[in-house]
C-alpha cells in the first residue's frame, strides 16, 4: 500500500518513507568503474565535467511507535571549495524532510548507518555557536564497528572517504553503538556487514520472511547498478564487491524485496527481478 501524501510504503510491519538530504555530483567514470562509457552515459548522462547527478535518499521507517532514520545524509558542514568540488546542492535536508511529515529531530529514536563515508553520515552533526552537536539529540546511532574505527582513525588509503568530526560528537555523548557481522538491531530490522565497497559497508533489512525491504547503501547505489559486474571504482575490493553484490541481488530478486536506493535521483524505491541472465528494476 502506497500513501500518495507521504510516498510511504508498508513493508513487513514498517511504514517506509523516503527522505532527502539534497543532491551532489561525482565523476561518472568513478561511479561506473570498468563499465564502458557507451553503456553508462545514456543511463546517467554526465555534465561537461563528466560528473553525474546523485541523490542523498535517506529513509524514515516507523513501526509500533518507534521511528528510525536509515542513513545520515551529507549535511551542510562543507567549505565553499568542497561544495564546488562535489557540486553539493542544498535543495533539501533531513530535518526539512521530516518537518514536512510533522516530525522534529527529537522525535527520532534510532539512526542506522550502512557505513561511515562522509556522504552517508555527514548530516548527523551540525555546528551551533561554534560547537559540533548531534542533529538527532535522542537517537541511538548504530554503525558497523569497523566503519567507526576507520572513520576515527583512517589510514592514507581511506582518509579521503571519512571525517572524524561526523562521529566524535555522537561518541562523546554516548549515542554511537557499533555492530558486527549479521545482527538484529531492532525487532524486524537486521544489519548485514558485507564489505567490498568499504571495509564494513552493510545492507539493512526491514520486515520478516519475504515481506521485506532492503536498503542497498553503496552496495547497489542506483537502480542502474543492478547488474553484478557494475562495480564502482570507489570500491576498495572489487572481487569481494562482485561476490556480495551477486549473492544479494539474486536474493532480493528471488524474494521480491523492495529495494531502497540511496543515490538514485529518480527512483528511491524499486524492486529487482531476474530477466534471463540480467536483472531489471521496477520503480515503486
Amino acid at each position: 500500500m502506497v500513501s500518495e501524501e507521504r510516498r510511504s510504503v508498508e513493508v513487513g510491519g514498517w511504514t517506509i518513507t523516503p527522505l532527502s538530504d539534497g543532491l551532489f555530483r561525482l565523476d561518472g567514470g568513478a561511479m561506473w568503474g570498468v563499465v564502458p562509457a557507451t553503456l553508462w552515459r545514456p543511463l546517467t548522462p554526465p555534465d561537461e565535467d563528466n560528473t553525474i547527478l546523485l541523490a542523498l535518499n535517506c529513509f524514515l521507517a516507523e513501526r509500533d511507535g518507534v521511528r528510525v532514520v536509515l542513513e545520515g545524509g551529507i549535511g551542510t558542514r562543507w567549505s565553499e571549495k568542497h561544495q564546488r568540488i562535489y557540486r553539493i546542492q542544498f535543495v533539501d535536508s533531513l530535518c526539512a524532510s521530516l518537518a514536512r511529515l510533522g516530525l522534529a529531530p527529537e522525535d527520532i529514536d534510532h539512526v542506522v548507518l550502512s557505513h561511515c563515508h562522509w556522504d552517508h553520515c555527514g548530516g548527523l552533526v551540525d555546528e551551533v555557536e561554534g560547537e559540533l552537536v548531534p542533529v538527532f539529540p535522542r537517537a541511538q546511532v548504530h554503525a558497523p564497528q569497523v566503519e567507526i574505527d576507520r572513520c576515527l582513525e583512517p589510514d592514507p588509503v581511506r582518509a579521503a572517504s571519512y571525517r572524524a568530526d561526523d562521529l566524535r560528537p555522537l561518541l562523546d555523548r554516548g549515542l554511537l553503538q557499533g555492530f558486527e557481522g549479521s545482527q538484529t538491531l531492532l525487532e524486524g530490522l537486521e544489519a548485514h556487514v558485507l564489505g567490498g565497497h568499504s571495509d564494513g559497508v552493510s545492507v539493512l533489512l526491514l520486515g520478516e520472511g519475504d515481506d521485506r525491504a532492503i536498503f542497498w547503501a553503496d552496495v547497489v547505489p542506483t537502480t542502474h547498478h543492478i547488474q553484478p559486474p557494475y562495480i564502482m571504482a570507489y570500491d576498495l575490493n572489487a572481487g569481494l564487491s562482485y561476490e556480495v553484490r551477486r549473492e544479494w541481488i539474486e536474493r532480493a530478486a528471488a524474494a521480491g524485496w523492495l529495494g531502497l536506493f540511496y543515490h538514485d535521483p529518480e527512483h528511491p524505491m524499486a524492486r529487482i527481478a531476474a530477466d534471463g541472465r540480467r536483472f531489471v528494476a521496477t520503480p515503486v
